[in-house]
């Protein structure tokens, strides 16, 4: 099989990657008829409230992630995917139906994407964990490009599809259609093979282990960076949900159509990264610290794009340089941490990311609401770009290169927990 698609061969990945993808469809769809929801329906274009019902929706991960990863650690992650997958899906389905009667209030909207939140919280540790579980170390670098290409997708059907769906019908049946997509994911994970998968040996019970999984990180220079950086890029750069919802309506004066095509244009991007990442054998810290600089200087170009097209393209380059980002970052995670510690990490990665995106999504939207949309773009871009120089700057001092080059020559894999990984260009 084509080196891009390994993980594929695994009939158990298969499974997972399948459902994940039909899944995601149905949770793209849902972000967008969310925040259309809130800010056409039961609001006048309040940016504020777009972002409180996202901050809401991500909040949680930050304060139950680590307990989340303790939980991974310690238990059978495909267990934990089974539970938590159905809550969201009844969420969803709660939503839905509370549309649908015309009932549905602000306040209704905001209890349930905090619900979806907590699940999601106890969900998101297992599921990047389970990863590794399901095709084991060799293909642990393909299956996570991979997981993010399916991820990026739906991300390009969803918003589409989602779009056209409100101006036909409404919101209600589009939160309908993504609770039923929660059984893709359920039924797939009934349905892999026990005996081939690789489980990871569970952490013994014990007292302290979340605070022994912040000291782990502590003591790893390399994931010290990766979390401020994922930490400063979530809060201010990936409030796209918030941003192009505002700069659609209060910008560009468009419809539903258009603001769910902003989110599958941005996919091409998106998906571009993960197939690229997908040749890589691991994570190059040039591409991490590259992807970070330039999500933000193309985050700052959309900010000042004069049409709604000029915008559109952009958003593609915002898309491809934001998930080589990510994707550099959850790869060198999973391959870098000891296994027993993996779910731990892994949480604090995802409740940095997630959580700094619940802070972030109420300012962007209040930037955005009293000082125009362009300036949310603007901000996140700004902070983004410059957090990026700063972290190149630090890793061109202790590597001993100056900024140049830094900037021409370095092509460092992800320092593993030894450091060994970290000593000098490669050839």
């Amino acid at each position: 099989m084509n080196a891009t698609f390994r993980a594929l061969g695994i009939r158990n990945y298969r499974l997972w990657v399948g459902g994940a993808l039909v899944s995601n469809i149905g949770t793209w769809m849902q972000r967008m008829a969310q925040d259309w929801l809130v800010l056409t329906v039961l609001t006048d274009h309040s940016g504020t409230a777009v972002g409180i019902t996202t901050g809401l929706q991500f909040l949680p991960i930050l304060f139950l992630g680590p307990y989340a990863g303790v939980l991974a650690d310690r238990h059978r992650k495909r267990v934990i995917l089974l539970w938590t997958q159905t809550a969201m899906g009844l969420c969803a389905l709660l939503l839905g139906l509370l549309v649908l009667a015309g009932s549905a209030q602000l306040w209704q909207v905001y209890a349930i994407a905090l619900a979806l939140g907590l699940a999601s919280a106890f969900d998101a540790p297992a599921r990047q964990a389970f990863v590794s579980e399901v095709v084991g170390p060799d293909d642990v670098s393909n299956a996570v490009a991979l997981n993010a290409a399916s991820f990026n997708m739906a991300r390009l059907a969803g918003p589409g599809i989602a779009g056209l769906l409100i101006a036909w019908t409404g919101t209600g049946p589009v939160f309908l259609l993504n609770a039923a997509s929660f059984a893709a994911v359920i039924v797939s994970l009934w349905r892999m093979r026990i005996s081939e998968l690789f489980p990871t040996v569970p952490a013994l019970r014990g007292k302290h282990q979340v605070v022994e999984g912040f000291r782990y990180v502590r003591a790893r220079p390399d994931l010290m960076l990766i979390l401020a950086l994922v930490g400063l890029v979530g809060t201010f750069g990936m409030n796209f949900q918030v941003t192009n919802a505002l700069m659609a309506t209060a910008v560009f004066g468009k419809g539903p159509e258009e603001y769910g095509l902003l989110g599958s244009i941005m996919a091409v991007g998106t998906l571009a990264a993960t197939l690229l990442a997908a040749r890589r054998q691991g994570p190059l810290l040039r591409l991490l610290l590259g992807g970070a600089i330039g999500m933000g200087f193309f985050t700052l170009v959309a900010s000042v794009a004069p049409s709604y097209w000029l915008y559109a393209a952009a958003l593609i380059l915002v898309g491809l340089t934001s998930l080589t980002f990510l994707t550099s970052c959850n790869t060198s995670i999973q391959l870098s941490v000891e296994p027993q510690f993996r779910g731990r990490v892994l949480a604090l990665y995802m409740g940095v990311l997630q959580g700094g995106t619940a802070l972030g999504a109420p300012l962007v939207g209040w930037i955005g609401t009293e000082f125009g949309a362009r300036w949310s773009v603007a901000a996140g871009g700004i902070v983004v770009l410059l957090a990026g120089l700063c972290a190149l700057v630090l890793v061109s001092r202790r590597s001993g290169l100056t900024m140049r080059d830094q900037a021409r020559r370095i092509s460092f894999r992800i320092p593993s927990r030894s450091g060994r990984g970290a000593a000098g260009p490669r050839p």
